[in-house]
């Protein structure tokens, strides 16, 4: 069983939502693929203000007998500010099918491969279930993997009594050209 679709129905949404998020990040990959190093005179990306857009969540919910929606559709935006630290802020379509507002902060000192991890601090709000829809805050742990132009943002979502429901979620994010 994966992500919990056990009937076929089930199985094709899934497929057909994992198709918009593979053709997200193929149009993306395809439109960047022109872009060359940058001259030797440009600081490193890392030192750089890196303006990072994102099309919301896709979330693979622990709890898969709930009818949640995987599909967090949105916009986001996050700014690198330097090597470890990262200002967020977006809207999306929770799994609750409710509007949900974040802001926020990454802060990822540990390095591996072509990644960083750490955690994402910030406040969301919208989640009819958690707080009224009011706003609370949240401390997650984050691993992000970026090339020049895509990343991904992958970051572990506790489950919070019958308020908010676990999940991994995936955050496709597209860079800034300079």
């Amino acid at each position: 069983m994966l992500f919990g679709l056990s009937s076929p129905n089930a199985l094709s949404k899934w497929g057909m939502s994992m198709q918009k998020v593979f053709l997200f990040g193929a149009l993306a990959w395809a439109g960047t693929a022109r872009a060359q190093s940058p001259p030797a005179a440009n600081p490193p990306l890392a030192a750089r203000h890196s303006i990072w857009l994102n099309p919301g969540f896709y979330s693979a919910h622990f709890d898969t007998h709930q009818g949640l929606r995987n599909e967090n559709f949105g916009f986001g935006v996050e700014v690198q500010l330097n090597q470890d630290w990262s200002a967020t802020a977006g809207r999306f379509t929770n799994s609750d099918n409710a509007y949900s507002n974040y802001v926020g902060a990454y802060y990822q000192p540990f390095t591996f491969a072509d990644g960083k991890w750490g955690v994402v601090m910030g406040a969301f709000n919208g989640y009819p279930k958690a707080f009224d829809g009011g706003w609370f805050p949240a401390v997650l742990p984050v691993a992000s993997w970026e090339s020049r132009w895509l990343g991904l943002n992958v970051a572990l979502v506790p489950p919070l009594k019958d308020r908010l429901y676990g999940a991994v979620t995936f955050q496709f994010k597209v860079r800034v050209p300079d």
